[in-house]
């Protein structure tokens, strides 16, 4: 049976997070979905699998209610469930950063950049600061040609680590998927980057839209697949359990620690 992943968020202001947070479990539990859902006062984060059948009923039911009706997903395919369990969490956050004044509501976000656009850019030779706003691990299973590592271990530390950046030079930022970049974005604009932008759909909405132009490697993905090509194919790529590097299929064990 082919699996049907999908991962999307939405920033919006919520409450009553007890009742949503019961309400989407039974649901999940109702189409045998599993993975993970968090809420916050500022959005939700999804990212679950399950047979078709059972992921479009519930993003059926999603679309049924207003706060929801306008979500958009990454869609992949694997051939076994890439989660173990099915977890609905309330949190602080939907992506931890811990400075209030960063909620991309749609009234302030940071302006996006397609997919064809960047690489239309790249073509073009354009003199840009591309920047990853992932962790480091993530960066060393693949990454855009020429593209900046912040050497973060998790992304509370992007302020720090982007403090020194050139404020006039444009900014393109990308993530897996665009949730982390929401926020950066809009963080480097209140600290006076004068251009800056967002991959539309992060790392995972360019290989869907544009391939691997430009991506050197694969994508990591928070799930039991550990990372996809620009094909959106999982080629057997394990992690490390020491350093959280790449381990590819023709690899006896990590070739950065040696373990």
């Amino acid at each position: 049976m082919q699996i049907l992943n999908i991962a999307g968020y939405k920033f919006i202001e919520l409450s009553d997070l007890d009742t949503l947070r019961v309400m989407l479990q039974s649901q999940c539990e109702l189409y045998n979905l599993k993975g993970t859902i968090l809420l916050s006062p500022e959005g939700v984060n999804i990212s679950l699998a399950g047979a078709r059948q059972g992921v479009s009923a519930f993003k059926s039911m999603l679309a049924g209610d207003d706060r929801f009706a306008d979500m958009r997903f990454h869609h992949t395919y694997s051939s076994q469930q890439p989660f173990q369990h099915l977890k609905v969490k309330l949190k602080d956050e939907i992506i931890t950063l811990r400075h209030g004044n960063v909620a991309p509501l749609d009234n302030n976000r940071a302006p996006d950049i397609s997919p064809a656009e960047l690489k239309k850019w790249l073509d073009e030779k354009r003199d840009i600061t591309l920047l990853d706003t992932r962790n480091d691990y993530e960066y060393r299973f693949g990454t855009f040609e020429n593209a900046m590592n912040l050497h973060i271990h998790h992304f509370g530390e992007l302020p720090e680590a982007v403090r020194d950046l050139d404020k006039q030079k444009p900014v393109v930022m990308f993530c897996t998927g665009g949730i982390r970049c929401e926020k950066a974005a809009i963080y480097m604009q209140n600290q006076d980057f004068k251009e800056v932008y967002q991959l539309d759909g992060g790392i995972l909405g360019y290989f869907a839209q544009v391939g691997g132009a430009y991506y050197e490697g694969e994508c990591f993905v928070f799930d039991e697949r550990v990372a996809l090509d620009p094909y959106l194919k999982n080629n057997g790529t394990t992690q490390c359990t020491v350093c959280q590097g790449p381990i590819s299929v023709n690899d006896a064990a990590c070739t950065t620690c040696a373990a």
